[in-house]
């Protein structure tokens, strides 16, 4: 089982290129890939959103990219002419207007705004899509890793809650019988004391613990939520992501549970009823963590 939340970090190196990727994730009930990608970069954006998708079956993906290339070769310098021609004019308009002395060297015409624009030159689009396919397979391998690592612990959490549900659901079994008979005993002596001395009426009496008993049955219930609970367990057992069955499965867990708590007026079945749905509610929250 793996967690849906984590960080994963891949970066690709080749001569003067680097490549970096950054993927933080976080629970989405499906997959939800976002490039944070630089205009230039947009051709790279269908390589990481597969390398993503090859291990990542479900979550929030943000996926953050640097790319450097510090190589020498096809760096271009262009200079807006109009642009120095009005400074240097001004320069002196206002060495002349306040009898300044002129400081304006070229220097300082260089490091003016917007006069010089350092470009460089089309990358090779081949070799940048390699490298971000190689840097975001080490971050997708990295960001896994610490799914697993809390995938784990979510598990151990999950399996520990449903052990906990079934020891109620084991009291309820046990206990399910002994309130029928309950119920005839008490009705039995209600009725002598109403009747005053008076024989209790066997067939009606019968016949009341027969309607209490088809009324207040939940041996179905029992029985579907036995087998929503052996399902449940399977899924945790699964490699492959389980997070939406279990989802359904815990709805449907809670369904039988309902029914049992409204089918009850015993004290200790009700009790262990609350007690299940306590336990189902720390499941749902902890389903929200799994693939």
């Amino acid at each position: 089982m793996k967690s849906m939340t984590g960080y994963g970090k891949g970066v690709a190196v080749k001569g003067d290129r680097t490549f970096t990727v950054e993927l933080k994730a976080v629970n989405n009930r499906y997959l939800d890939i976002g490039c944070k990608l630089p205009k230039p970069l947009a051709f790279v954006e269908e390589t990481l959103r597969n390398g993503v998708k090859a291990v990542v079956r479900r979550g929030s993906v943000d996926v953050y990219v640097n790319y450097e290339n510090k190589s020498e070769t096809d760096k271009r310098i262009d200079v807006d002419y109009a642009l120095a021609s009005e400074l240097i004019k001004t320069s002196k308009l206002l060495r002349t207007q306040y009898c300044l002395e002129d400081d304006f060297q070229v220097t300082a015409l260089m490091r003016s705004a917007d006069v010089l624009k350092i470009t460089a030159g089309e990358d090779d689009e081949a070799q940048v899509k390699a490298l971000a396919k190689q840097a975001v397979e080490e971050a997708v391998k990295n960001l896994d890793a610490m799914r697993l690592t809390e995938g784990a612990t979510v598990k151990a959490d999950l399996k520990m809650l449903t052990e906990n549900i079934i020891g109620y659901l084991e009291k309820v079994v046990k206990r399910a019988p002994i309130v029928v008979k309950e119920y005839r005993e008490k009705l039995k002596a209600r009725m002598k004391e109403i009747l005053d001395g008076v024989e209790v009426d066997e067939t009606r009496l019968l016949n009341e613990t027969a309607f209490f008993a088809d009324k207040a049955d939940i041996n179905e219930e029992i029985s579907r939520l036995t087998s929503h609970i052996n399902q449940f367990l399977r899924c945790l057992e699964s490699d492959e992501p389980q997070g939406r069955k279990m989802d359904f499965l815990s709805q449907e867990m809670n369904r039988e549970i309902n029914t049992m708590g409204s089918k009850s007026n015993d004290t200790e079945l009700t009790e262990c009823v609350v007690a299940m749905k306590n336990e189902l509610e720390k499941i749902k929250e902890q389903i929200r963590n799994a693939e």
